[in-house]
């Protein structure tokens, strides 16, 4: 395996330390590799120094292992343990700390932290902890090994190459480390080439001719250098199999996802592949002793001097080169371009400030330009390239962005284009699809939905230099940037108007979109041409190929380019001229909806009859697999609809004759082989055209006998055949001239005189416009003579029941009138001469007969004997009919009705069927209003042929409607039958007459009768009245059919006599109805009650009562009030009634009780009156009493009409006093009159005093109405009040001057008496002399007492009232101390101190007032109460200094200090206040660090120190190794935590915890150490330890895992017993022998390198020994105590291969 010495802090994802033989791992491989911790140093195995010649065997590589030059210890969680490294500090040789340490800044959680540059000395000494991206990846050394700069050519580095062998076949690779096996597994942010920042360390300078090797730890200690290079250099250990945890973490569920694999480097390296000459001041790479050669695959020219690339051309072959940390500044990389198979290229830590001549490497997977000075990243594109680490560069533009088409990571962190907003989107659109991490973060879902909603261009813009928007302006803003850099190009007074590109879908049409405007519609120039040409390019997109025949607008996306952008260039031409293209981009092309799309259809072929069209559709498939569509043809007629043309239903068809003049349409409906059809489509074509007439053919068909027809034929063609032309000529014997016989039609009958001649006949074609075509002939055969004979026989006339038909043929040689027929019929189609022939007629003459219902569903046969009228016959012809005889559809033949038309007469239907046998017809009566309508079913008579005609159907029409049936139950046309007159009514007449009704006076008498005779009209009625010996007596005005019984009617009889009368007057005859009585008188009663009078307040009510029931006796009647709530109030039982303002709103109800004289008492009836309204409003009376100012004057007034509402009332003031008219009319008088009041009540006010007061009164009723006004005037004028004050004050004028006020009634005021009071705070009050005015100014004598104003009134007449004081002021006290504003000094950091100075106003009165009445000043200080939030503040109790120093706590809130003047009396002045902005965290600082826990190496320690410097964030702690009096720091992989337990590699350790406090903002502070004393064995341990070695030779019962496959964890029944034999000379694993085999030994080897043993800090059972790369064994012991005896044992035998003798550690003195 190749081992290389690593720089310190370098990356492991970017390192070149990638084994070059773990290229050849497999990606199923790589779920395997482990990473693990090896102890010794670069170049020192964990038994000190040996020469480089006993290292002799090749490391083999093993599937599935890590190949790591430095191996990770592994844990079953080993992926989730912290990244988090921190740099350490590290002494010099003088033992003091450097002036300065770089301070680390980490990105995210894993970001590598990267050292100061400028710190040489201390970066030298600082190894950076990472963990690797993955196992497979090597990871580097942290220890201070990893700056060893090893020669060219040195025995170690060909001792290195030797050390990796060839491939092998066990299931594990222990890598050799030729690093510090320090190194820790790393997350994917060790991809920034950042990672390189880590410090270098110096090469010590030898007088003598060897190199000295740097101490790492392997957990035992580092030994002494020696001064031989043999003896000064040792081999990193090798491992062979990886222990299950390990390849736990490996697998895909214990490999933290955040991981990502560098890429694999393909060949492992040897001896003559690789060149190794990190830090060794390389300035050029054509020095001497440099040895290039094309042959080198891994090159490491790190922490050199190199400025130029001029040599690098030579190495051909290379995979992996390290050019980090030289001088390059570039340009200057065209050198490169010879190295066509790199693979990896570091230049982290350089100069560069361009990428620009970096030329297209095709295999570069890596590449890292950290730590540079470039402002872009403009270079060549890399079409492998996976990994870009850009961090910590000048980057602040896209503009340039290469085209990287497989690029899953991307860094560049600590860039100013970091503030560009959605800068991770445009990544996204920049690199496409294959991105999974953007600085070191899976990339975020909105980020990746903002990207989405970009163009499809957006990724070309930005590489233009397009300034990155927002996504809903990206469309416009691309666009316009677009526009802008084609205008220079574009034809003159031409602008872009759109350019795009339909979305495309996989074999659909794609149409492209350019709009070019003219800035002038006045220019007349050409028209532009457009040429196009379209290209397909990734999802980026980019790397456009174009595609070849794409030149059209529109172009059909083919399967493969399904998930690839399009893009096509448009070339404007004007006229000759053509200008540089113009393009769009389209989105990703979608798979097609497998449903086809017909995109055109064309109809192919000459339109003339004959000729055949073609149908061809172009068809978009849209993913489906192309099959046959169903076509069809359909004709269409002019101003018709298409009808389908039967059987054609391919591509072509022939034109027919049916299709002149017509448009013929193709109908296209594409179906794909997976049976998904698509929609049809049309395509109409002109109108066809006939072809010329012509004929073909042509021939005379019958028989050429005397007396038959013979008939010329032809085939015609060209459109429709109009009046062709026939011509029969017959050829004369003698001359052989054809003589004109006959024209105009194609049939001839040969006659007598033809026999014995042939005949010619010529078809002249003609079609229907009239156009003649050529004429062809035919001649005939010599025309025969023939017997009598029929010809053309055939049955003429329809093939049904009853109908006529006629056997018609043409006879010959006889006469057709001497012909005889006879009719049959026959089951058969086909004749056998007469059998089966039933005889229908017997043989005659006549040749028509009509068809029986018998011959219903036979064949007719007509027998047809030809005779001459001399009798001869000749053979008898039969003629049978083509189909059977058809019995008739139902029908009938005729329909009619019979009988009366007037009410009550019947009516009956008759009608005649024909049509097969009657089944059950169907008879429907319908009446109709008039002829025309559909009238309306008479339900009652369906089914029937009689109808009795009602009363309803008088004046209207009857129809009978009779619907045939045929007895199979074929129905047959309805047939109605509409009646011949109207129904006409009945004679009038009644057929019933009788009274009802009580005989009883009083009742109403009814007539209940039934008549009949149409529609009645007013039929008459009289009543009569009949005494007891029968004698009638008419009742005048009885006419009616009802009658009251009277008081006249007592004791007689009533009958009543009924004269019928009809609608139309008719009247019918007259009945009297039976008599019913005699009468009795009927009870007492009051038919009708009514009021007398209105019902307004005030009126007089009566009454009217009639009565009914005997003789009248004394009837009574009782008056009622009838509130709103429905409660009665009895008034009275008198005639009358007064009504009164009470009857007001409510109802009056009178109840009469009719008496009849014999004393029967009869029901009582009553009658409820309407409202009662109120009256009119009227004032009675309105008298004004005596009136004095200020006292409540109410006039004496008297109302009526109703309840009173709110009246009118004006009060008039008047210096006269008024009367008469004057006072009626004082509404209109102006003069001296004047409005003082609008009220009823009024109190006279100080205007009023000496005048008249009148009061104007309208009284108004509740609802409104107002009555007419009435006006009085007082007696007397009004009298003034006696003079008082109230409200006497005193007001603050300003601050030294006050005012006296008081309000004063009684009359007008004369000269009134004021005065001023002092009262002391004793209460003594004091005239103040000469203070006799309303204001009074404040002296020195009032301050501290109190003022009183005095205020005596005095009236206008000298009358004088009493003095009132007013309520004492407030202590007099002098203008209080103010700040005109609040300082503070101090910066707002944590930390710091704020300080508060007070700024007091410019004016003598505050310069005064400070110096004579300050007494204090108060401060309190108060803190906003959340971060961010300056609007709310809460108090800091115990800060009320004008001091205060910032806290943590303080941390981004804000802090107000509140300060409040006191002066000398006691009071405060207003707050003023002083605010700060958000304080700002410190620098963080660790303070009084140290590591608590005993000395011994099965101890916990755990690191305490005081943080300050904001709220602390992810402080780094790395835990590191110090070997006792060597500066020299080695680190504890994965150690990161605030704890650490101890084991047995830290024996003779001091421990050192590395704090670097980092603020929550990620701000570093600096780093801070604590160590302890020397790691010690435990002392059961040590005692144990020192007696086995005492004995030489030890053996151990070990358990060793059987199943070495990669599994989680190890189960117990793969665990089998071993036997671990170490003596002082080796060590040996035994396999116990059992009954059926010996002891085998499986392990065995020296202690000579690269032996080593290791631990499993996850396993405390569990321990390796690896003795060399193809031997070694995982064992797992009882305990911790046996596997670190086990351990120490080991390593004390093998001391003689350590360069510090482990006895000295255990301090045990041996003699080996």
């Amino acid at each position: 395996m190749e081992d290389n010495v690593e720089p310190p802090g370098k990356d492991p994802v970017e390192s070149p330390q990638v084994s070059e033989k773990q290229a050849s791992l497999g990606s199923s491989e790589a779920a395997k590799r482990v990473t693990k911790t090896v102890k010794p140093g670069a170049g020192v195995t964990s038994k000190g120094s040996v020469p480089i010649s006993s290292v002799k065997k090749k490391v083999e590589e093993k599937s599935g292992l890590d190949s790591s030059s430095s191996a990770t210890k592994s844990s079953a969680t080993g992926t989730s343990r912290s990244s988090n490294s921190v740099p350490v500090v590290r002494r010099n040789s003088t033992g003091a700390f450097p002036p300065s340490v770089s301070a680390a800044r980490q990105q995210g959680n894993d970001t590598p932290i990267v050292g100061n540059k400028s710190a040489d000395p201390i970066r030298r000494f600082l190894p950076e902890l990472r963990r690797s991206s993955l196992p497979s990846v090597v990871t580097k050394s942290t220890g201070v090994s990893q700056a060893v700069k090893l020669s060219a050519g040195s025995p170690l580095d060909r001792s290195l190459n030797k050390s990796s062998g060839s491939l092998v076949r066990k299931p594990s690779v222990k890598p050799a480390s030729s690093v510090s096996s320090s190194s820790s597994r790393m997350t994917t942010s060790s991809l920034d080439s950042s990672a390189s920042s880590g410090v270098r360390k110096s090469v010590s300078k030898l007088s003598s001719s060897s190199a000295r090797s740097p101490t790492v730890t392997s957990g035992l200690r580092s030994g002494s250098l020696s001064s031989s290079m043999n003896s000064s250099t040792s081999l990193s250990s090798c491992r062979k199999a990886a222990t299950p945890e390990s390849r736990k973490a490996a697998t895909p569920e214990g490999r933290d996802s955040r991981f990502i694999v560098l890429p694999k480097v393909e060949i492992k390296a040897g001896d003559d592949l690789r060149l190794d000459l990190r830090g060794h001041r390389v300035r050029s790479l054509k020095a001497s002793g440099l040895n290039l050669s094309p042959n080198l695959e891994f090159v490491y020219l790190r922490d050199n001097l190199l400025s130029t690339l001029e040599g690098v051309e030579i190495l051909t072959r290379v995979k992996v080169l390290d050019l980090s940390f030289n001088d390059f500044k570039g340009p200057g990389f065209e050198p490169l371009e010879n190295c066509r198979v790199l693979q990896q290229l570091y230049l982290a830590g350089n100069q560069i400030t361009s990428l620009a001549s970096l030329p297209q490497l095709p295999n570069l997977e890596f590449l890292s330009v950290a730590q540079n000075k470039l402002k872009s990243l403009t270079m060549a594109s890399q079409p492998r390239l996976q990994v870009l680490a850009a961090s910590k560069n000048k980057i602040s533009t896209l503009k340039g962005f290469p085209y990287l088409p497989v690029l899953e990571h991307l860094r560049v962190e600590e860039n100013p284009i970091l503030k560009m907003r959605n800068l991770e989107a445009a990544s996204i659109l920049l690199a496409g699809p294959t991105l999974k991490k953007f600085n070191d973060r899976d990339l975020s879902r909105e980020q990746v939905a903002i990207a989405k909603r970009y163009p499809a261009h957006t990724s070309l813009c930005i590489r233009e230099g397009w300034e990155f928007c927002r996504p809903e302006h990206a469309a416009d803003s691309t666009f316009s940037f677009l526009v802008e850099q084609w205008k220079d190009n574009l034809p003159p007074g031409f602008l872009v108007k759109e350019a795009f590109i339909d979305q495309p879908f996989e074999e659909d049409t794609c149409r492209c979109h350019f709009t070019f405007v003219q800035e002038s519609t006045s220019v007349t120039d050409p028209q532009l041409i457009y040429k196009y040409q379209w290209f397909v390019g990734e999802r980026t997109p980019s790397n456009f190929t174009s595609i070849p025949d794409a030149t059209g607008e529109v172009y059909w996306p083919k399967h493969e380019d399904v998930g690839k952008v399009l893009k096509v260039e448009c070339t404007p031409m004007l006229g000759e001229m053509e200008y540089p293209p113009i393009f769009a981009i389209s989105s990703l092309v979608k798979p097609g909806t497998g449903t086809p799309k017909v995109v055109n259809l064309d109809v192919h072929g000459e339109l003339v009859e004959g000729n055949t069209l073609r149908g061809h559709a172009e068809i978009a498939w849209c993913g489906g697999t192309p099959a046959k569509g169903v076509s069809s043809w359909l004709r269409r007629k002019w101003n018709s609809s298409p009808v389908v043309i039967a059987g054609a239903e391919d591509e072509e068809y022939k034109l027919t004759i049916d299709d002149i003049g017509t448009s013929l349409v193709f109908m296209y409906t594409p179906v794909t082989e997976e049976g998904a059809k698509g929609e049809p489509h049309y395509k109409y074509t002109d109108f066809v055209k006939s072809a010329p007439p012509s004929v073909s053919n042509v021939q005379i068909l019958g028989d050429l006998v005397e007396g038959s027809t013979i008939r010329g034929v032809g085939d015609y063609f060209g459109g429709r055949e109009g009046p062709s032309k026939f011509e029969w000529l017959c050829e004369r014997s003698n001359t052989g001239d054809f003589v004109l016989v006959s024209t105009g039609t194609s049939e001839y009958t040969l006659s007598k005189e033809d026999v014995g001649h042939r005949l010619a006949f010529a078809y002249i074609p003609i079609n229907f416009e009239g156009q003649e075509g050529e004429s062809v002939s035919v001649l005939s055969d010599v025309v025969k003579q023939a017997p009598p004979k029929v010809l053309n026989l055939k049955i003429i006339g329809d093939m049904r029941e009853n109908s006529k038909v006629t056997a018609s043929g043409v006879v010959t040689g006889g006469t057709e009138g001497s012909s005889r027929v006879q009719w049959f019929k026959t089951s058969f189609s086909t004749l056998e001469g007469e059998k089966g022939l039933e005889a229908l007629s017997t043989s005659k003459i006549a040749k028509a007969f009509r068809i029986p219902l018998g011959a219903v569903g036979y064949y007719i046969v007509a027998k047809f004997t030809p005779m001459t009228p001399h009798g001869e016959s000749g053979d008898p012809a039969y003629v049978i009919s083509d189909t059977t005889v058809e019995t008739l559809p139902p029908s009938l033949n005729f329909l009619s009705i019979t009988g009366d038309y007037s009410e009550g007469g019947i009516l009956t239907g008759s009608y005649g069927y024909i049509g097969g046998h009657e089944g059950k017809s169907i008879y429907n009566w319908y009446i109709h209003e008039v002829e025309t309508d559909s009238g309306s079913l008479i339900p009652e008579v369906t089914g029937l042929l009689q109808y009795r005609i009602t009363k309803n159907a008088i004046g209207k029409f009857i129809s009978f409607q009779c619907t045939p049936v045929r007895d199979d139950g074929i129905v047959g046309e309805p047939t109605t039958c509409m009646g011949q007159e109207r129904i006409r009514p009945g004679s009038p007449r009644l057929l019933s007459l009788r009274i009802v009704g009580d005989a009883t006076e009083g009742t109403s008498l009814t007539v209940d009768k039934q008549y009949w005779g149409g529609e009645e009209g007013n039929s008459l009625f009289y009543w009569f009245r009949s005494t007891s010996d029968g004698t009638p007596e008419e009742i005048r005005g009885a006419t009616t059919a009802s009658y009251t019984l009277s008081i006249d009617d007592i004791g007689f009889f009533i009958s009543v006599l009924c004269e019928p009368v009809r609608s139309d007057w008719a009247r019918g005859p007259t009945v009297l109805s039976e008599q019913i009585g005699p009468i009795t008188p009927g009870p007492p009663t009051c038919h009708s009650l009514e009021f007398l009078g209105s019902m307004i307040e005030g009126q007089h009510l009566s009454f009217n009562a009639s009565y009914s029931g005997g003789e009248k006796g004394n009837c009574f009647h009782e008056w009622f009030r009838v509130k709103s709530n429905g409660v009665k109030e009895k008034l009275s039982t008198h005639d009358f009634l007064d009504l009164t303002l009470d009857d007001v709103r409510k109802c009056i109800e009178l109840v009469y009780t009719p008496m009849r004289k014999d004393g029967m008492r009869g029901n009582p009836k009553s009658i409820k009156s309407d409202v009662v309204e109120p009256a009119d409003p009227e004032g009675l009376e309105l008298i004004i009493p005596d009136c004095c100012e200020d006292e409540e004057l109410v006039p004496e007034k008297r109302y009526f009409g109703g309840e009173e509402g709110v009246g009118e009332y004006i009060w008039y003031r008047t210096k006269n006093k008024l009367h008469g008219s004057a006072l009626l009319d004082i509404s209109n008088l102006n003069e001296d009159v004047g409005i003082c009041g609008k009220t009823l009540s009024y109190k006279p006010a100080l205007e009023d005093v000496g005048a008249y007061l009148a009061l104007y009164w309208v009284p108004t009723r509740k609802d409104g109405k107002c009555g007419k006004a009435l006006v009085a005037v007082c007696n007397s004028p009004v009298a003034p009040a006696l003079p008082v004050v109230s409200n006497v004050r005193v007001k603050e004028v300003s601050l030294s001057v006050y005012s006296g006020e008081g309000e004063y009634f009684g009359g007008y005021e004369g000269w009134s008496l004021f005065s001023w009071y002092r009262e002391t705070n004793e209460g003594t009050i004091s005239l103040i002399n000469g203070a006799n005015s309303r204001t009074y100014e404040v002296t020195d004598a009032d301050y501290n007492c109190r003022l009183l104003f005095g205020y005596t009134p005095v009236r206008s007449d000298s009358v004088v009232g009493e003095l009132r004081l007013s309520e004492p002021t407030d202590i007099i006290l002098p203008e209080l101390p103010r700040l005109e504003m609040l300082a503070l000094t101090g910066k707002a950091i944590e930390g710091d101190v704020l300080t508060v100075v007070e700024v007091i106003p410019e004016s003598l009165t505050q310069q005064l007032v400070w110096h004579k009445y300050k007494q204090d000043v108060r401060y309190q200080w108060f803190v906003s109460s959340a971060v961010g939030d300056d609007k709310t503040f809460e108090p800091l109790p115990a800060q009320r200094s004008c001091s205060y120093r910032m806290r943590l706590e303080d941390v981004g809130r804000s802090l107000k200090c509140e300060c409040i003047v006191t002066d000398v009396f006691g009071r405060s002045a207003e707050p003023a206040y002083a605010e700060t902005g958000p304080i700002q965290p410190g620098i963080p600082r660790i303070d009084k660090l140290e590591i608590e826990g005993r000395g011994f190496h099965t101890n916990l320690y755990a690191v305490r120190g005081v943080y300050s410097g904001g709220k602390e964030g992810k402080s780094k702690i790395q835990w590191l190794r110090s070997m006792v009096g060597s500066p020299d720091l080695i680190s504890i992989p994965g150690e990161v935590g605030r704890m650490y337990e101890s084991n047995v590699d830290d024996v003779g350790y001091r421990l050192v915890a590395i704090y670097t406090p980092i603020r929550e903002d990620g701000v570093e502070g600096q780093p801070v150490s604590a160590s302890t004393d020397p790691i010690t064995v435990e002392p059961d341990v040590l005692k144990e330890v020192k007696q086995k070695l005492d004995l030489g030779s030890v053996k151990f019962e070990v358990l060793c895992d059987k199943d070495q496959s990669t599994k989680k964890t190890t189960a117990v029944g793969t665990l089998e017993r071993r036997t671990l034999e170490v003596n002082r000379k080796r060590v040996k694993v035994i396999k116990p022998g059992s009954k059926t085999s010996f002891p085998t030994t499986e392990i065995r080897g020296t202690y000579a390198p690269p032996f080593h043993v290791e631990l499993f800090r996850n396993d405390q059972h569990r321990l390796r020994i690896v003795v060399d790369s193809e031997s070694e064994v995982d064992l797992m012991v009882q305990s911790r105590h046996l596997r670190d005896v086990i351990v120490l044992v080991i390593r004390g035998f093998a001391q003689r291969f350590n360069s510090t003798s482990l006895n000295t550690l255990l301090k045990i003195e041996h003699n080996m």
